[in-house]
């Protein structure tokens, strides 16, 4: 007997009820319902792609454990993300070979991050080795890009590498895109000091992504031309954006998507392992001594500095709505559809598609979405 599934709230864009019928785990199909006022909002599952860690589960403290990317994982699906891509931040190839065969292995062991997870995100080592464009990378491990490098990542990780950020400031960094590209790779530019030229370049080569656009950057720059004008300016790059409150003002977060369009942006978390951690100060091996304030963020003690972020796309998508006037379901596209597009056509509630489904409650002025049902592959994960 084949699995059906039939899940009932409302459409985010019209409030109108809407059900939605899963078999073997596909949408089957889309239907209009009765439902009261009260009914939660239904969308896509959010996909979110770029994930070090949260409530104290690190992917970059040693080779992650199983145990640790379920929790993650579950984590995650409580905040309605059904789709990451764990990322792996510059260190030793040493390391990162470690990390990824560990990821390869857990995704091989357990179905449920082999449904959550796409690919993996490495955000590094070839960035702008500068304070600031360098953010928390260690500057020990940054390097140059090396192919032969990325086929030991890949033959470690079984393939999995399938987003890779750097700075195009390298003389290398053409024809290292170009090649990473051929092989089904999204390349994306990040923590660079680059020229817009070097920008420029890159995107010909084939990059097709930004790179959290606006962080990983010197704290003052030229006026005009510099790297984020170009990345704005260039309509074949996405932009990724982190709208947690801390790394980009609201009237930032509200021009740049009016620059790159709700057509060519995303939202993504770049959550770290100590959010959803209680206040306090704690020693980690990315910032050294955070401090993590009762509003999440987190910041290197002792100054203005932030050290990775503490929310996840529950709260992201709310504050987006806010900070930047959006609708809800303007806000829920870019944590869905646009990323989802990015990740094998994820997050797309379709016949034909994955019934990757979140249900959530939310009302104006809300700081974050009240998760209330998850469901992966169309069956019901969370609670």
């Amino acid at each position: 007997m084949t699995d059906t599934v039939r899940i009932v709230g409302r459409d985010p864009a019209s409030g109108q009820g809407v059900a939605v019928t899963a078999t073997a785990g596909v949408v089957a199909s889309i239907e209009p319902a009765e439902v009261g006022n009260d009914a939660p909002y239904l969308s896509a599952g959010f996909v979110d792609l770029q994930v070090n860690g949260y409530g104290g589960n690190d992917l970059n403290a040693g080779p992650p454990s199983l145990e640790t990317l379920e929790r993650l994982g579950r984590l995650l699906l409580a905040a309605g993300t059904t789709s990451f891509a764990p990322t792996l931040i510059t260190a030793s190839e040493e390391a990162l070979c470690s990390a990824l065969a560990a990821i390869a292995a857990a995704r091989r062991q357990s179905p449920l991050l082999a449904d959550m997870i796409p690919f993996v995100h490495v955000e590094g080592p070839s960035l702008g080795p500068a304070d600031g464009p360098r953010g928390a990378h260690p500057l020990e491990h940054v390097r140059r890009p090396s192919l032969e490098e990325f086929a030991r990542w890949q033959q470690a990780g079984e393939g999995l590498v399938g987003l890779v950020t750097l700075s195009p400031h390298y003389d290398e960094a053409p024809a290292y895109i170009a090649a990473l590209v051929v092989q089904g790779v999204i390349v994306s530019i990040g923590h660079t000091g680059a020229t817009p030229e070097q920008v420029t370049a890159a995107v010909d080569a084939g990059a097709r992504l930004s790179t959290h656009l606006g962080n990983g950057a010197a704290s003052t720059l030229p006026r005009h031309p510099n790297f984020i004008w170009a990345q704005l300016a260039d309509d074949r790059l996405t932009a990724s954006f982190i709208a947690d409150g801390h790394h980009l003002p609201a009237a930032t977060l509200k021009a740049m998507l009016r620059a790159k369009t709700l057509d060519n942006a995303i939202l993504v978390s770049d959550a770290a392992a100590l959010g959803g951690q209680k206040p306090g100060i704690y020693r980690s091996p990315i910032g050294g001594e955070v401090e993590v304030s009762a509003d999440g963020r987190l910041g290197v003690a002792g100054t203005p500095y932030l050290a990775g972020a503490g929310h996840l796309l529950d709260r992201n998508i709310a504050h987006a709505i806010e900070a930047a006037g959006l609708s809800l379901a303007d806000a829920l596209r870019l944590a869905t559809r646009n990323p989802g597009m990015l990740a094998g056509d994820r997050g797309v509630l379709e016949s034909g598609q994955r019934a990757d489904i979140t249900l959530f409650s939310w009302s104006p002025g809300d700081y974050r979405l009240r998760i209330k049902d998850v469901f992966l592959a169309g069956k019901r994960v969370f609670p």
